[in-house]
């Protein structure tokens, strides 16, 4: 599968919003789900019946920090996807295990950027390549403990290092906006984007013109005329 100027949105919310960012754009949708900070949008069912409305569940990512292969694979049928971020601390055992048994599976590995920890981060690219097929740079909130969802960037230096180094595609997520992005991706040059709480109204939903506009600066970062 290609990997070239994604936009990803994360944190879907019901199905009402998931087909306003499918309309104006957003290639994946991400469903955060079995989280050990953030409190979940929707229950595993809820996101499987929203999955399941959708006009292809290829649009749908699974974002999870579960361990277990075996745990993986199953909330991945249950909810009948087939692209998973892992955003938590996978030993290499498990993630041989999920990448012999998902074979059709796209497995997209985090890389949490704490400060100046790109030696560290590199060490990861090396030892997950084998197993993964891409991966997300994201930042860490001391304050909140979190991996994720945090509005927070992180020295974009760092990202568009570990795209150098990575031989699998890199998207990049942490604090990105409208008002940011296409800088980020000219900074970073990044196989994809990904947003979360920069999307965001006031009331927690997904703004649909701040989606709008952030797509409309995705693509002039990708280098795309405007549509």
């Amino acid at each position: 599968m290609k990997m070239e100027n994604i936009i990803q949105i994360a944190g879907i919310m019901d199905l009402a919003e998931a087909q306003m960012l499918l309309t104006v754009g957003v290639d994946w949708l991400g469903f955060p789900l079995r989280l050990p900070v953030h409190k979940e949008d929707l229950s595993d069912a809820e996101a499987a019946a929203v999955i399941a409305a959708l006009p292809s569940p290829d649009a749908a990512v699974l974002i999870t920090y579960l361990s277990q292969a075996s745990e993986i694979m199953a909330l991945c049928r249950m909810l009948n996807v087939r692209k998973v971020q892992l955003h938590g601390t996978v030993a290499i055992s498990e993630l041989r295990k999920l990448r012999e048994q998902t074979t059709d599976a796209l497995l997209i590995k985090s890389l949490v950027v704490r400060g100046d920890n790109l030696a560290e981060l590199q060490h990861q690219v090396d030892k997950y390549t084998p197993y993964v097929d891409a991966f997300i740079t994201d930042t860490h909130d001391p304050a909140t403990g979190a991996d994720g969802a945090t509005g927070k960037t992180h020295d974009w230096r760092i990202s568009a290092a570990l795209v150098k180094h990575s031989p699998k595609p890199v998207i990049l997520a942490g604090g990105l906006t409208p008002d940011n992005v296409r800088e980020a991706i000219r900074t970073v040059r990044p196989a994809g984007v990904d947003a979360h709480t920069g999307v965001e109204g006031a009331d927690g939903r997904k703004d649909a013109q701040k989606v709008k506009d952030f797509v409309k600066a995705a693509r002039k970062g990708f280098g795309y005329k405007s549509q």
